[in-house]
């Protein structure tokens, strides 16, 4: 008898858990919301950005694909493009600025995923000179009013405008007079509440985002306003050494890539080496 008492309890056990699960299904996971951040100008960080976003959809994910470098009002030219073209070249060439400052060969391998897989793919940022509207005159300079209410940006989080005031501060260097530095982070927070919005709307079938390291911060940029809107969206940075890790959910270290000091440009010309 004490040898069958095991086999009768697994047996009770999986006949309650059996009942319960005829009762009581399981409800489906929610689509992920999944965040993958760079460091703009690091070759090696976007390839291992593309080796991970392709293994996810290798291994049967389907998302939408949002990116950071196409601004919202080029998603019509954007989808002509992605219907029009075999191969990413042919969607740059329709569709990337010509003096844009990113490096488009750093994300033919995302597009190119996008067009592979058949995958929508969306413009999510707002553009430079929404972005200005909002520097000279506020949110509703630039933002629909349904979009500031959604995300409460007229009880704009005292912490979050904080913290993103020194993010300004410390991306120019310091030498950014003080009158511009709140107007430049509401920028900075509305590209990031534009960038929630293209990945709400979107997320009902899985949805990645492509964007900076500073945009897929939980603490106080797309991560904080999606939770805001009821996702729970994860975030991964991909982070040169000694890049602190906190802001992120995971993390993936990239080589430090050799580059001019960011800061050369905003000394007085007797201190620059």
């Amino acid at each position: 008898m004490t040898r069958r008492l095991p086999t009768l309890l697994v047996a009770a056990t999986l006949a309650t858990c059996t009942l319960a699960a005829c009762t009581h299904a399981p409800a489906r996971p929610a689509p992920p919301v999944l965040l993958l951040g760079e460091v703009h100008d690091s070759a090696a960080g976007h390839a291992a950005r593309a080796a991970l976003l392709r293994g996810k959809i290798e291994a049967g994910w389907r998302p939408a694909i949002a990116m950071e470098q196409f601004d919202t009002a080029q998603q019509p030219v954007l989808e002509a493009a992605m219907a029009a073209c075999a191969d990413a070249d042919c969607v740059l060439a329709r569709v990337a600025p010509a003096k844009a400052s990113w490096n488009w060969d750093f994300y033919k391998p995302v597009i190119q995923l996008a067009l592979e897989f058949k995958l929508p793919l969306l413009a999510a940022n707002l553009s430079r000179g929404d972005a200005s509207k909002v520097v000279k005159d506020g949110f509703a300079a630039a933002l629909p009013a349904e979009l500031i209410a959604r995300y409460r940006l007229d009880a704009l989080p005292a912490a979050v405008l904080a913290a993103q005031e020194t993010e300004v501060r410390d991306s120019h260097c310091g030498a950014l007079p003080e009158p511009f530095v709140s107007p430049m982070a509401k920028a900075q927070i509305a590209r990031d509440v534009v960038m929630a919005e293209t990945l709400r709307t979107h997320a009902a079938r899985g949805v990645v985002l492509i964007a900076g390291n500073g945009h897929v911060r939980r603490d106080i940029a797309v991560p904080y306003w999606l939770r805001l809107a009821g996702f729970n969206p994860r975030s991964v940075g991909f982070l040169e050494p000694a890049t602190e890790t906190s802001a992120f959910d995971e993390t993936h270290r990239i080589p430090a890539s050799v580059r001019p000091d960011p800061c050369a440009g905003f000394k007085p010309p007797q201190a620059r080496d």
